[in-house]
């Protein structure tokens, strides 16, 4: 890494957070955590001490905890990055991560905020990237396949808005952490965008099939239904079913696919395949 100095990650208790923190601690590398509650830091059971500091109420606390950050990382929504970039040393390299949302059709207040946050960090023309990955899965307490998983359980017949042929392109967490941590590797001249994202593009209803198998079910048949239909049934919220919300049934209704070739190039990411990944999160406690 450039500096070889601690990094100070932002957003530490989070699941991609607590994932590089443990991450960086095995590769020996010193980690100040900034966290908003420190029981919640101390209860992960990590050594290192955590630094306090709220990103919107207290600009003053959040400045003290970057004071001697040479490389910062925040794990916490992109809407966070002018309130970072505002308190930060002028020199400190940014690493951060937002969302390929910002290219929905339907855009809601998570992806107007990464977009927030994206337009902050180009105009500061500070050295750092900000990352965007696809949909993530396989983190510890990550509930996307699990929830699927336990609607499979549930049901013999899985209805899927326009019979589940958009395509989505999921990234395991492992990666995730792993382009991070390339991503501190690089040293970054002005700000940077950069899609991550996994390297098998599937149709949804393939990847039912690909959480089933993983989970050790059979592959449920898919009944398609309008998008429409879903999305007023999503908003009664089923006793007895997982909670999916409207936003989520909409966004089943567009394709989610990105060119990973500039990943590839720029940290050297080769991503997990799919059916290893689901295997691996099926397999791993917690």
């Amino acid at each position: 890494m450039p500096d070889g100095g601690p990094v100070h990650v932002i957003g530490a208790t989070g699941r991609s957070g607590l994932a590089l923190c443990h991450a960086l601690n095995a590769r020996g590398r010193a980690i100040i955590p900034i966290v908003r509650s420190l029981p919640r830091w101390q209860a992960t059971g990590m050594a290192c001490p955590a630094r306090m500091a709220d990103l919107l109420a207290d600009p003053a606390a959040l400045r003290a905890a970057l004071a001697d950050a040479t490389s910062i990382v925040l794990t916490a929504h992109a809407r966070h990055l002018p309130a970072v970039l505002a308190t930060a040393p002028d020199t400190a390299r940014i690493v951060a991560l937002g969302s390929t949302r910002i290219f929905t059709r339907w855009p809601d207040a998570h992806a107007r905020g990464v977009l927030h946050g994206a337009q902050a960090l180009s105009r500061s023309g500070r050295n750092g990237v900000l990352l965007h990955p696809t949909m993530i899965y396989g983190a510890t307490g990550e509930d996307n396949v699990q929830r699927l998983a336990a609607l499979m359980h549930r049901l013999p017949i899985l209805p899927l808005p326009g019979g589940g042929t958009s395509r989505i392109q999921p990234i395991w967490q492992d990666d995730v952490t792993r382009a991070i941590l390339a991503a501190l590797d690089r040293q970054w001249d002005g700000p940077h965008s950069l899609i991550i994202a996994g390297g098998d593009q599937v149709t949804y209803r393939d990847f039912t099939r690909h959480v089933a198998c993983a989970a050790g079910m059979r592959p449920r048949p898919v009944m398609p239904v309008p998008g429409w239909l879903l999305i007023a049934a999503a908003r009664l919220n089923p006793p007895g079913l997982p909670r999916i919300m409207p936003a989520e049934v909409r966004r089943l209704l567009e394709d989610k696919i990105f060119d990973i070739t500039p990943m590839r190039t720029q940290l050297g990411l080769v991503p997990t395949p799919l059916a290893v990944g689901l295997e691996r999160t099926f397999r791993r406690p917690g």
